[in-house]
């Protein structure tokens, strides 16, 4: 198993939305091969700060993931409408 961290940083007032967009995102992981679980999580002192906790069954099956339509589709409108910046990825367990 291997646990992603999948930061983001999102633009003021578009919390609401990206927390709405989460759940499409969700879906998309759960549709995807490999995929165990995802829960989201919001900083305190930055309310624009979120992380998405992710285990997969392996480092594969997460990259494959990255490369689907679906996450595109998803990745894509964030943005272009809700992000502040590029988000980033960090494994904390490697298989």
């Amino acid at each position: 198993m291997i646990t992603i961290g999948m930061d983001y940083e999102v633009l003021p007032g578009k919390e609401a939305a990206f927390e709405e967009k989460f759940r499409d995102v969700l879906a998309a992981f759960e549709a995807g091969t490999g995929h165990r679980r995802s829960r989201l999580y919001r900083q305190v002192d930055s309310p624009s700060t979120y992380l998405i906790h992710s285990e997969w069954d392996s480092r594969e099956a997460f990259q494959e993931f990255l490369k689907s339509d679906a996450f595109r589709a998803v990745t894509n409108w964030g943005r272009e409408q809700i992000l502040a910046g590029r988000p980033r990825h960090r494994v904390y367990g490697d298989e």
